[in-house]
């Protein structure tokens, strides 16, 4: 039989449909990426002519002054830095750790308390007892104020990651292979780690980068038990700063010297800029998890 009678009609593509495949994910790329660009392009930008003329992917002058203001006090941004770097990669390795130790009791089948527990996660999901408890726990009962684990230990759970997680070990981890553990002699915490945990790895990846995200973008935990300013997050340290230059430039508008101010505090371009300084470990972060987060994200998607 002839090779080309033998392939079937719906595996053939027209150029046509692939012309319009690759037309619509080259259109959704731009879409993801035009944005950050036009980000970049604000951060650079003059204030004045940004106020005048709007926002531009190529800006008419290029100003460097929002970085400026931005690195003024560059020992702050460099120690607020440090902070989010340090409480982002303990908070995350402890956290999927937990969710994890977490996940797999209940996952097993031979646990006598799993339905308790789940109920647990269950409630905690749909009732919360207020912001007023949880600062008097971590102020009055745990006296974790101004500590670093006060910005660590909120984010250690989320009920939501554990369910994703206990349903990826169900569709994934089979129970011979754990029979087959133990047959072998070998203890729970073995078959955990050396088991269970190498075939996991993209739940573990999709919720390291949940929660790395989490842990990089907060900001409230540091408003509400931080006030020491060397233990301040960086996005905590960028809305001081954000707020200040917005309360100069109010202050000085109001005695007739408004264009002044949009040359010496670029609050809109400043904002840009501290988007761009922000982002950065994000970009960097992003492809080690990208290889495993479809997969772990879909099947532990997956009601089970």
């Amino acid at each position: 039989m002839n090779k080309a009678t033998s392939v079937k009609p719906y595996q053939k593509v027209s150029k046509l449909a692939a012309l319009l495949l690759h037309t619509i994910f080259i259109a959704f790329s731009l879409a993801c990426i035009l944005p950050i660009l036009l980000i970049v392009a604000i951060s650079f930008s003059n204030e004045k002519l940004l106020t005048l003329k709007g926002y531009k992917f190529w800006p008419d002058e290029i100003d460097g002054s929002a970085y400026h203001h931005l690195f003024a006090n560059s020992s702050t941004l460099m120690k607020a830095y440090g902070v989010s770097l340090s409480v982002t990669f303990i908070g995350t390795l402890l956290a999927v750790l937990l969710i994890a130790l977490y996940a797999y009791p209940i996952f097993r089948k031979d646990f006598p308390f799993k339905k308790i527990f789940n109920i647990y996660l269950l409630i905690t999901m749909l009732f919360s007892g207020g912001l007023v408890p949880f600062y008097l726990l971590y102020v009055n009962y745990l006296d974790l104020k101004d500590t670093y684990v006060a910005l660590i230990l909120p984010g250690l759970s989320n009920a939501f990651y554990i369910f994703i997680a206990r349903t990826f070990f169900q569709q994934t981890i089979p129970e011979e292979m754990i029979e087959s553990g133990k047959l072998d002699g070998a203890s729970e915490w073995r078959i955990f780690f050396q088991l269970v945990l190498p075939i996991s790895l993209p739940v573990l990846a999709t919720i390291g980068l949940f929660t790395t995200l989490m842990y990089w973008n907060d900001w409230f935990n540091s408003l509400l038990f931080i006030n020491d300013s060397e233990k301040f997050s960086l996005q905590y340290v960028m809305i001081q700063m954000i707020r200040q230059a917005e309360f100069f430039k109010n202050q000085l508008a109001g005695s007739g010297v408004a264009l002044l101010v949009q040359q010496s505090v670029p609050t809109e371009s400043l904002r840009m800029a501290m988007v761009v300084v922000s982002i950065g470990p994000i970009l960097f972060v992003y492809p080690f998890f990208q290889k495993y987060f479809t997969k772990g994200l879909t099947i532990g998607a997956i009601k089970g």
